[in-house]
This record gives structure tokens, sequence and C-alpha cells, in this order.
């Protein structure tokens, strides 16, 4: 193919600091304790980054009763529901929590509503082990609504003093209906300040809106099982671009790009820049290729290690 590629990549892309956090909580844990350590579910929702992991002598287990007595035992940073942790307790289990500290204050603002003897409304994706987690962490029946269509199907009545709570990988974009049709549906309701929603997730969709304006195809590296990345996707070919996600430069396929002239390349926040890196050599496989990054916000947010990685 003798064409040249006009590659546009915004942003931000690519990891957040609660994934930067995830993965350098169990690097440090192999440096100091030694392997192995043992993860429960995918640190981050990324085949490369687990194999990684695995590689420096990380174990990946979906139960606790997979892990040994006495193991240092990592908690993704999905969360998890208390139940886990209890086990854990109970066990003696040297815990390392890697939640993300936004998953985390979601965690927190749900207990806060429900203190306050409202009944709560979790707008998520059923089975994604964030709102498994988040279900698990409030001390109470938790109703979940994934779309408007679900709003309408609760049994609630209206004056029922109510509250909601997100999923972080879900931006204000994605929210926003749902939350209108919660607020048409109850009189008395209440939910976080939009600000709280996951700066990562709104900035990276924001990007992608930015980008399907100038490029004739997407290409979203990020594993098939991860939300935002996939909602990436779905955005790009919302507003009519030919979107594709892909975990790695092996499954780019050359019929995607016959009639594009600029091709765009974004990356979920759980996907390593490697990894867009392998997508671009694999882009110049096929022909040249001219970078060009547009530009977006700057993050520069970073979160704490857990005290027992950073003491002396």
């Amino acid at each position: 193919m003798d064409k040249q590629w006009k590659y546009i990549s915004p942003s931000p892309r690519g990891f957040c600091a609660g994934v930067v956090r995830a993965i350098e909580i169990v690097e440090r844990a192999l440096e100091k304790y030694g392997p192995p350590v043992y993860v429960r579910h995918e640190i981050v929702h990324n085949k490369y980054v687990v194999e990684s992991l695995k590689n420096k002598g990380a174990i990946f287990v979906e139960d606790l009763s997979e892990v040994p007595p006495r193991a240092v035992t990592v908690f993704s940073a999905h969360g998890v529901a208390r139940s886990v942790e209890e086990e854990a307790a109970v066990r003696n289990l040297p815990v390392l929590n890697a939640t993300c500290p936004l998953v985390t204050k979601v965690h927190n603002q749900g207990k806060r509503y429900m203190s306050k003897g409202r009944a709560l409304i979790l707008i998520g994706h059923a089975g994604h082990p964030e709102v498994e987690g988040t279900m698990g962490q409030v001390p109470g029946p938790v109703l979940l609504v994934q779309n408007v269509d679900d709003v309408a199907e609760l049994t609630l009545p209206v004056d029922t003093p109510v509250a909601y709570i997100t999923q972080t990988t879900l931006s204000v974009d994605d929210t926003k209906d749902i939350i209108s049709a919660l607020q048409a549906r109850f009189t008395d309701i209440q939910g976080p300040d939009i600000r709280d929603i996951c700066y990562a997730t709104q900035n990276r969709q924001s990007a992608v809106r930015d980008l399907s304006k100038l490029v004739d195809v997407i290409l979203v590296v990020g594993a098939a099982n991860s939300s935002n990345s996939n909602r990436l996707r779905e955005i790009g070919t919302e507003v009519g671009v030919a979107s594709y996600l892909i975990a790695d430069g092996s499954e780019l396929n050359p019929d995607w790009l016959k009639d594009a002239k600029a091709v765009g390349i974004t990356a979920g926040a759980s996907a390593p820049e490697v990894l867009v890196d392998d997508v671009i050599e694999a882009l110049r496989r096929i022909g040249p290729v001219k970078v060009s990054v547009l530009p977006g916000r700057e993050e520069n947010i970073e979160f704490r290690l857990p005290a027992e990685l950073t003491a002396g």
C-alpha cells in the first residue's frame, strides 16, 4: 500500500492514576515481599498487564480460597465487597488494597446516603467487578439500573427518599439521561456532584469526541472486557466514525483502513502505552505513518500508595 497515513492520537489516553497506582502496588509488593503475591481478580482489565505481572511472580485468583495461608494478597483496582475483606481478616491474610481511590469514594458516598435513610440506586453494568464490589460494600439493598428503561421499572413510591451513585467507568455523558429519568421519577432525590465523576473516564471520552471530527477510522487499544475501552469504541461509532477495539497490533485489519485518509488511535484507561506503540508499528508495516497529537486536558493526578509499601 503506497499511501501515507495521517495518524492522530488524542490526549489524554491510556493509563489513569488509579491504574498506575494498582500496578505499582503489585510490583512493589513483589519487590518487598518476594513472589508469589496473590491478586484477587485481574488487577486491571488488560491481558498484557496481567501477563507481565504473572511473569514477575504475581498469581491471579478469583476467590480467596485459592490463596494459601499468610500469603500477601492484593485487592484489584475495581474494589471488593465487605464479605471479601472480612474473609481475608478471618484468615489473617496480609492485604494490600489497590482499590482506586475514586471507587472507594463511591463506596463512601453510598454508605453515607444509606445512613441517612435513603434508598440507594447504583447506575452501572450488571456483573462488572466494580459494581459487585460497590453493592457488597454498602450495608443494605442496592437497586441497580443500567439504562432509562430500568428506571421506569423501579417499584419505589415517587416520594421515597432516594440517592444515586455511579460506576466510575461511566462518564457524565453516559449517565446524564439515566440521572434525568431518576430526577423526573422521584420527588426527593440526591446524588453526587458531577465533579465527583471519574476524571479519567470523562477526559478520555471527550478526547475521542474531538478526535472523531478529524479522522475516518478510530482504533481503540484496550481489552475486550474493559468497560471504559468498549465505551470509547461505542462513542466513535455513535458519531458515525468506523471504530474498532483491538488488544494490540496483531489485531489490526488492513481492510479497515482502505478508504481512510486519517486514522485516530486512543487507548482505554487500563491499556499501557507499549500496546499503542505496537499498533503504530502495525500501521507502519502497512504504509508510511505521519504522527500528530491532538492536544487535550492535562492529567497530573497521583494517588498515594499504601503505607506498608512506602515505609523504609
